[in-house]
């Protein structure tokens, strides 16, 4: 079977049957006058998956990330959320998702709580909920000591983890969050990191837009790689790797390895060099032939004695360099 192509990229894979998508996209298409923003994207997202957006700036990841929205309103193909069409039904969209832009806004005169009280009232949380569940996106958020504090008063990490307290407050399914660890320094990071995974714990949808590349693949179920407003490549990291047949590093130390058997492990389907190290092989893996736990497998057939198997981790940077070209739509 002839290896994928990446400038082809699969087909998103099909929501299983009888499980309405939270996200549905097909064949989605966005002009901003004369730029072709967005060409042709198409994407399902099941319940309770995360899923990620990465591409050079201006590549149309915001850009659809607004139309699932409702705030472009002007488009071709269909985009839905949970089976409600974004143009036709917008308001009914807006009360199943929760936005968050990569600005924060401009809240001058507002404390933490009069903000969250203004946030609520707009979502229509009767007057007598309010105070839980303010308390409550306060608590999973870790702002409770800064209720009383001016929001312009708050660091960068602490306005996003406000924001995302914000888009809570209704208990949306699905969360949109483009660029939710721009500007912030590593601990920020981590910090809103750990709150994201809380949240998928909790059973949320969530699509993330990132040029931080390792961020999307510590938290993503799959990201999509979108350059020039198309999707090029979409699938666990894993599956881009395949896709794009590059090579995985696999450190072995093997018990009274000879030389017969470092040859026949050289001729294992999919390895393309073992290169013999002071304590330890280097074994040079297509996975795009080769899954690393089918040379696992493989070796142990040969007769193998091993005392340490480790793969080399996933480099995001390497398949986002490979896959796109720094071009814009």
């Amino acid at each position: 079977m002839p290896p994928d192509d990446p400038t082809n990229p699969k087909p998103t894979e099909p929501v299983p049957a009888g499980v309405v998508p939270v996200v549905s996209i097909e064949n989605l298409h966005v002009h901003y006058g004369a730029i072709h923003a967005v060409r042709g994207i198409s994407i399902e997202i099941p319940p309770g998956e995360v899923n990620g957006f990465s591409g050079p700036h201006a590549a149309g990841k915001s850009t659809t990330i607004k139309v699932l929205s409702t705030l472009i309103g002007h488009f071709t193909g269909t985009a839905k959320i949970n089976g409600i069409d974004v143009a036709r039904r917008p308001q009914e969209v807006r009360e199943q998702i929760g936005y968050m832009p990569d600005f924060f806004g401009v809240y001058e005169d507002l404390n933490v709580r009069e903000y969250l009280q203004f946030f609520a009232a707009a979502y229509r949380i009767p007057r007598k909920q309010r105070k839980p569940v303010i308390d409550d996106v306060l608590e999973l958020t870790d702002l409770t000591h800064k209720i009383g504090d001016q929001v312009d008063s708050l660091s960068r990490g602490m306005k996003q983890r406000l924001a995302l307290a914000r888009v809570l407050l209704h208990d949306p399914q699905l969360l949109l969050l483009d660029e939710p660890a721009s500007g912030l320094d590593p601990r920020a990071r981590i910090e809103v990191r750990e709150l994201l995974k809380a949240l998928t714990e909790m059973g949320k949808t969530i699509l993330i837009s990132s040029h931080i590349l390792h961020e999307l693949a510590h938290l993503c179920t799959r990201i999509g790689i979108i350059e020039t407003g198309e999707m090029v490549a979409h699938g666990s990291l894993e599956d881009i790797y395949r896709q794009l047949q590059l090579m995985r590093i696999v450190h072995v130390q093997l018990t009274d390895a000879d030389d017969t058997l470092i040859q026949k492990i050289g001729q294992i389907d999919g390895v393309s060099s073992v290169e013999v190290q002071v304590d330890r092989f280097a074994i040079q893996l297509r996975e795009d032939h080769t899954a690393v736990e089918d040379l696992h497998d493989a070796l142990v057939d040969l007769g193998a004695r091993i005392h340490m198997f480790q793969p080399e981790a996933m480099d995001m940077e390497t398949a986002f360099m490979k896959l796109t070209e720094g071009k814009t739509a």
